[in-house]
């Protein structure tokens, strides 16, 4: 049975928007820790930003303004997130939006991240998975023949699916290319090869790895 090597967290924001640098804040966080292929700890919350829900998120989530007005303040949840991630690897399904609000949260409340890379679990399916219909979560993840557990535009639905997709591409690495482990550096690299390129990295990378274990 094939294992990360390392912890990966899979973080999955709700949001009032999609830019923090125009104002927006999330609304709601699931971070879940992998642990060799199974998720193992996780940390879920609302979050209130003292901000106004948009009608047309509400809509998208089911998250209401009586919702986040009564969740905990992101002066509380935000620390105990970035104290959860630690110095794990992060992942998200789009990481570059999900880290850019974490970033964002963190230095409003002059606070730093310690995750030790990033992994886009899109960008990962797109090099290992290619030729795709689509690569948006939940039809990837029909495709893949995970189900959704909760209500799609949830956080901690998506974190779980997004968690699912990566555990799967964990396992088709390793049981392509005969690995025993697969390190979380391994799939920072991969998100930032071309789908090209990406077999033939992968070969070299597993007879490296056969050419040390026989050393």
């Amino acid at each position: 049975m094939y294992h990360f090597e390392r912890p990966i967290v899979m973080l999955d924001f709700e949001t009032t928007g999609l830019s923090p640098a125009m104002g927006d804040r999330i609304t709601e966080v699931a971070a879940l820790r992998i642990e060799g292929g199974q998720v193992t700890e996780r940390y879920v919350s609302l979050v209130n930003c003292g901000v106004r829900i948009p009608a047309f998120i509400t809509g998208l989530t089911g998250i209401t303004q009586e919702m986040v007005d009564t969740a905990p303040p992101a002066s509380r949840v935000v620390p105990e997130l970035l104290d959860f991630i630690g110095g794990d690897t992060l992942s998200a399904h789009n990481a570059s939006f999900d880290e850019k609000f974490l970033l964002a949260e963190a230095e409003r409340l002059q606070r730093s991240c310690g995750h030790a890379g990033l992994v886009c679990s899109l960008k990962l399916s797109r090099r290992v998975f290619p030729g795709m219909a689509s690569y948006k979560l939940g039809q990837l993840s029909r495709q893949l023949g995970i189900a959704f557990r909760g209500s799609a535009h949830r956080a901690e639905a998506d974190a779980e699916v997004a968690a699912d997709v990566l555990i799967h591409i964990g396992r088709h690495i390793a049981s392509s290319y005969g690995l025993e482990a697969v390190a979380p550096e391994l799939l920072v690299s991969l998100n930032r090869l071309a789908a090209a390129k990406v077999p033939g990295w992968l070969d070299k990378y597993a007879a490296d790895r056969r050419a040390l274990r026989a050393a």
